[in-house]
Order: structure tokens, then sequence, then C-alpha cells
């Protein structure tokens, strides 16, 4: 069993950046592919960004190349996404999740945290 833990998340004025961390509870998250995900008021969840479980490889989704980046420091058993210039519609709960694989497919990942809030004045 995996257990996320996001932080980091909150208000932001447009153009301004953010970064978020997801804690993992075991040692054995290194072994995971890391993916971030997001979702809106009234939309589906939406893939954000994923990383292996090396690092390596990075998935981006689209709304965010150029803008957001992911990281992980296995030592710490913590992934990252900064965000930078930030966006009103980038406003939305943001998850981290655990999977065998990068995946854009929510339902790829096994284990899910409980969501940060960002919120995107304009």
């Amino acid at each position: 069993q995996v257990q996320l833990v996001e932080s980091g998340g909150g208000l932001v004025q447009a153009g301004g950046s953010l970064r978020l961390s997801c804690a993992a509870s075991v040692r054995t998250a290194s072994s995971y592919a890391l993916g971030w995900f997001r979702q809106a008021p009234g939309k589906e969840r939406e893939f954000v960004l994923g990383i292996s479980w090396s690092g390596g490889r990075v998935s981006y989704g689209d709304s965010v190349k150029g803008r957001f980046t992911i990281s992980r420091d296995n030592a710490k058993n913590t992934v990252y996404l900064q965000m930078n210039s930030l966006k009103p519609e980038d406003t939305a709960v943001y998850y981290c999740a655990a999977g065998p694989y990068i995946s854009r497919a929510a339902a790829s990942y096994n284990y899910w945290g409980q969501g940060t809030q960002v919120t995107v004045s304009s």
C-alpha cells in the first residue's frame, strides 16, 4: 500500500508560480511511475505530467507543456510539480498518483493522494 500526500497548493495571481509536492509513505514508491492530474469543477480529471520511476522519462499534458515541470527525489520519496506562468484556467484540485508505468489514463494508476487546491486569480 502506498499513501500519497500532496502539499503546496494555494492562491496565486496569474503569471505566478507554485511548487506542489507529493510525499509517498513507503520507500518502495520509488519503483512506481508518478503522475499529476487535475480536476476543475464540472470537468473530467486531466493528465498534467508523469515521470518514470527512474526520472529518466517524462510525459507532458498538452495544456502545460513549456510551463510545468516534474521531478522526483527518490531518496526523499517525493515528487515535485513546478508550475510557472500560471493561468486562471489552471485552477483545479491537483492530485498525484502512483502506478506501474506512465500513462495519461487515470485508470492506470493504483494509488492516489487526497488532492490540493490551486487557485489562479486573474
